[in-house]
């Protein structure tokens, strides 16, 4: 590494052991660039050299996983005159190191992105403008807007509102290859050529300019790269993947358990039952002393846990229970403690340390101070008081909007914070310390879904569209989410309209929340209830694929529902589009539409089984019994459950393999325990499966079953479904021949006495089905071959 002496890498006393490069602009400030990873460079602007770390890095929501233990061989410099370049595997920066300006380049030396004036950071703020080219898209920015995904011609106030920004999140990718992280939970703003057409600026009035320059080949990834920063999106427990319910708010015990009852009777699969304020004996009770409301839902003190209770009951019918919260508390102290184990020096200038207790917490407007904090008990934890009801069996919690979007602009926080900075920060401090503090207690993982959010929401929440409804502004919410590196979202599901019920379960996570309404599936009229229940079978079937698609979230930072220009970047057709999507790999959704636009490629429409080649705009005649277009890709191989009322329910030895079989295709089936951490240890299944097409020869691969977890099932049968357009000449097994078992009817079972080397054709469904059982002794695992006449 060839480095001029004045531009020797430093380490921070204290710090992690990466290095960077500082040095005094011409303005007087100090400008600190680090390498963090092969692709992403930290930029940040001072006017000292002491660089304090801000919020998301103090409280561990950055992290800079990679180079730690290369670091050292990461990059080199060159300096000639003003001008320093840092060079990695995968970018080039190119500093002024007069000015500050910057230029990011791939490693030949295109560019991606330039200042276009030097950046700003002083007592009245922070900021800097880069150079936009003409035909420059960009995506991201979060829950901010609900009318569009390409955000170009746009400015955005990066502040959490209630109902109109829930979740903003200061990340933005372009269509060039470079994405921006503006590392600040202050308010600012980010003007994407609105007020000039060529110039992205971003600034805000108080804090330290510090952002994070990504460089990538595609959307995908960048928001591999973005999710290494700000922590990859949480894997739920695989039962949140199912169906929620919430009761009424007026509901019982009892009544919540006639729901539970309900479901089960009319074969609707659900497994999580939430309640809204009522079970509080004080309704909207954020303090510590929190419990239950004696009459409505009475729980005796001598046995308050066990299968005797109302949440014993509830489990033995498969459901899982959820409790809505809302909470003004001061989460900041504990908050401080953890960052003083891994860092005994307090925060920047503010520390805790520095202030007296009359310092924070007063509104100074009021003739007299007075204290805004009427419950926080520093030494104690927000989720102390809430153990007992885990311990009691509650599962989930639902964390409302309430304090938790609202400002609170004379308050002072526990850390030294105004509320400029924490108002922000707070929705996503507590959806940490609710994961957390879950996960100390039970060992299993989190489902805490939230309104509100911000840049790494996606470690430890699921978020809803707050009080919205489930039409289409929350699409476009759900696309802008994952659009930001965070996948498990949702809305409130309209289940009076056929389009509400058929987007509502075609999400990472489903919802229908009653309220203060009557949403009971039961209470439709039977057109919608039959509606409502071949929807809610559908996606318990799908639960494998689904959950296939969360892992490969966690993995990458790849969302389940995929916004069409993050599926297909390269095509222009679908830069903007808002009612459709790409529901994992091989879905396609519209929703709230019966115009779809058909990507490259062979579709086939879910519903009727026509087959449309790609590149052109469809308009859709949707059958009586759905609620929107749904198409599958040529290709495709679909995992399916068999029918269960709820996950666990039923063993899985055997599971459906519906393949659709297109020139080559793949599909990875991952597989755990669906409940614990075990998976980052490797406690995972995978299953590769491919399938090849070419002339009239269909081949499928089965892979043997990779890796282990506790409770895997140790022999698997696949049920396939292999949709050919007619009936094949020979069908093989491993080299076997198979013989074809005497027609049968649509849906038909196979009887007991049917040979177990038997495959038969559906005319109906166009499709070949055939039972393969694995043999663990065979590594290649299971070939099927189709040969057609």
């Amino acid at each position: 590494m060839s480095t001029p002496s004045a531009f020797v890498p430093h380490t921070a006393k204290g710090a992690r052991p990466h290095r960077f490069i500082q040095f005094q602009v011409s303005g007087g400030g100090y400008m600190r660039i680090e390498p963090v990873a092969p692709h992403t460079f930290r930029v940040r602007l001072s006017e000292s050299d002491a660089f304090p770390e801000p919020p998301l890095v103090r409280y561990g929501v950055i992290t800079h996983p990679e180079g730690e233990t290369e670091y050292e061989t990461d990059y080199e410099t060159d300096r000639d005159g003003e001008r320093l370049t840092i060079r990695t595997a995968d970018a080039m920066l190119d500093i002024d190191t007069c000015s500050g300006t910057i230029c990011l380049r791939k490693p030949d030396g295109t560019m991606l992105t330039a200042s276009s004036v030097p950046p700003w950071s002083t007592r009245s703020g922070f900021g800097a403008e880069f150079v936009l080219s003409e035909d420059e898209r960009f995506y991201g920015l979060g829950d901010v807007t609900r009318d569009r995904i390409e955000q170009r011609g746009h400015r955005f106030d990066m502040w959490v509102l209630n109902v109109k920004s829930y979740a903003p999140i200061p990340y933005l990718m372009s269509s060039k290859g470079w994405g921006l992280f503006v590392n600040t939970t202050s308010r600012h703003s980010v003007d994407i050529g609105k007020t000039v057409a060529d110039k992205l600026r971003f600034w805000g009035r108080s804090g330290e300019l510090d952002f994070y320059l990504i460089a990538a080949d595609s959307y995908a990834g960048l928001l591999n790269h973005y999710t290494n920063l700000t922590g990859k999106p949480q894997l739920l427990p695989i039962w949140a993947y199912g169906l929620t319910f919430v009761c009424n708010q007026q509901a019982t015990a009892r009544e919540m358990l006639d729901d539970a009852v309900q479901f089960r009777r009319e074969g609707i699969p659900c497994d999580l039952i939430g309640l809204e304020p009522g079970w509080m004996e004080h309704r909207y009770d954020y303090s510590l002393n929190k419990s239950w409301h004696p009459e409505r839902f009475y729980l005796p003190y001598w046995a308050d846990q066990g299968p005797g209770t109302f949440i014993g009951a509830l489990e033995r019918q498969g459901f899982k229970l959820s409790l809505w919260l809302c909470c003004d508390y001061d989460l900041t102290h504990h908050e401080e403690r953890l960052a003083g184990g891994a860092d005994e020096a307090g925060p920047a200038d503010t520390g805790p340390a520095d202030l007296h207790p009359d310092d924070y917490e007063q509104d100074t407007r009021l003739q007299e101070p007075t204290y805004m904090d009427k419950i926080t008990k520093p030494e104690e934890p927000w989720f102390a008081h809430l153990q007992k009801f885990v311990d009691q069996g509650v599962a989930a919690f639902k964390m409302d909007a309430a304090n938790q979007t609202l400002e609170h602009p004379d308050r002072k926080w526990g850390n030294g914070l105004d509320d400029n900075a924490m108002h922000n920060l707070y929705p996503l401090l507590l959806g940490k310390q609710m994961h957390t503090g879950f996960k100390e207690r039970t060992g299993r993982r989190s489902m805490i879904y939230s309104a509100g959010g911000y840049a790494g929401i996606q470690r430890y929440a699921a978020t809803w569209a707050g009080d919205t409804g489930g039409g289409p502004r929350p699409l476009v919410s759900v696309l802008n989410h994952g659009l930001s590196g965070h996948t498990n979202t949702s809305c409130d599901m309209e289940v009076f309209t056929p389009a509400g019920i058929h987007f509502g379960f075609l999400q990472p996570w489903s919802q229908v929340n009653s309220w203060a309404y009557w949403r009971h599936p039961w209470l439709l009229d039977k057109k919608q209830l039959r509606m409502f229940k071949l929807y809610a079978k559908l996606r318990y079937r799908l639960l494998p694929y689904i959950y296939s698609a969360a892992h490969t979230a966690a993995r990458t930072g790849l969302p389940i529902v995929r916004a069409m220009p993050l599926a297909y970047p390269d095509d222009p057709n679908c830069a903007n589009l808002l009612q459709q999507y790409l529901f994992g790999d091989s879905l396609l959704v519209g929703a709230f539409t019966e115009t779809i636009y058909l990507p490259a490629g062979e579709w086939i429409d879910y519903w009727t089984g026509a087959r449309y080649t790609g590149g052109q705009e469809l308009q859709v005649s949707v059958p009586g019994h759905a609620g929107g277009p749904l198409f599958i890709r040529a290709g495709a191989i679909l995992p399916e459950w068999p029918e269960m009322d709820y996950v666990g329910e039923v063993s899985l030895e055997r599971i459906g393999l519906r393949v659709y079989p297109c020139g080559d295709s793949e599909f990875t089936l991952y597989e755990d325990d669906g409940a614990t951490y075990r998976y980052l240890e490797e406690q995972v299944a995978v299953t590769r499966i491919r399938s090849q097409h070419a002339g009239g020869r269909t081949v499928i691969g089965i892979g043997p079953r990779e890796g282990r977890y506790e409770g895997m099932p140790d022999t698997r049968t696949f049920e396939l479904f292999v949709h050919v357009s007619t009936k094949p000449a020979q069908v093989t097994v491993n080299g076997q021949p198979w013989q074809e078992e005497p027609k049968r009817t649509s849906g038909e079972e196979q009887s007991a006495d049917s040979p177990a080397t038997a495959w038969t054709y559906d005319d109906e469904a166009a499709a070949v089905r055939l039972l393969v059982t694995e043999d663990p002794a065979r590594l290649a695992g299971v070939t099927v071959e189709l040969l057609q006449k």
